[in-house]
């Protein structure tokens, strides 16, 4: 596997910060803020580094039998800007990662079946934030049914050529850090 195991080894370990004490802010199904008192390794001490507690990701790069990537359109208010994504959701605790990601593929998009295999393990923003994003290439999926929406979600799901995600990539309109690194480590790894 490749991503953040591989990087636990030889010159990449450094001394943990030793927490003090932590204070939770704000504690909620969606958003959990906690204030920490650390002390580094050189002594020095922050009594307010906050970190976000999200429970892990999983993302999908779905390919149909016929070649053509399942991509979706979205709206996201915190940027309020709509991109292209994959799909993607929250592992449920307890939930495997692999079947999360099979789970959110069908509930948003209709598709399913075909060989997985994860590609890369990514954490989206880990000097404050405690979740792991895990990536899945699905190659051979077929729509089986309708998408399964949550009543927030309003997600347009199209079928794009190999040139068409490459182009879109490229020219910025999937702006997710998440999902743009494992696109271009699966585009890198097809040369």
């Amino acid at each position: 596997m490749t991503g953040i195991s591989s990087r636990k080894e030889g010159n990449m370990k450094k001394k943990a910060w030793k927490i003090v004490s932590s204070d939770y802010l704000i504690k909620n199904k969606w958003l959990t803020v906690r204030k920490d008192h650390v002390r580094l390794p050189s002594g020095v001490e922050m009594d307010d580094y906050y970190v976000l507690e999200y429970p892990n990701w999983v993302s999908v790069i779905a390919i149909t039998e016929e070649g053509k990537y399942v991509m979706e359109l979205q709206y996201r208010h915190g940027t309020q800007m709509t991109g292209y994504e994959l799909c993607g959701g929250t592992v449920e605790e307890g939930e495997d990662f692999l079947e999360t990601a099979k789970r959110e593929l069908l509930e948003e998009t209709g598709y399913s079946g075909g060989k997985w295999e994860l590609l890369t393990v990514s954490a989206p923003n880990p000097a404050a934030m405690t979740n792991l994003c895990y990536t899945y290439v699905a190659q051979g999926v077929k729509k089986t049914r309708e998408q399964e929406l949550e009543k927030t979600e309003d997600i347009d799901v199209l079928e794009l050529t190999e040139q068409q995600v490459f182009e879109i990539l490229r020219s910025g309109q999937i702006y997710q850090g998440d999902m743009l690194a494992p696109l271009w480590q699966w585009f890198y790894s097809r040369k």
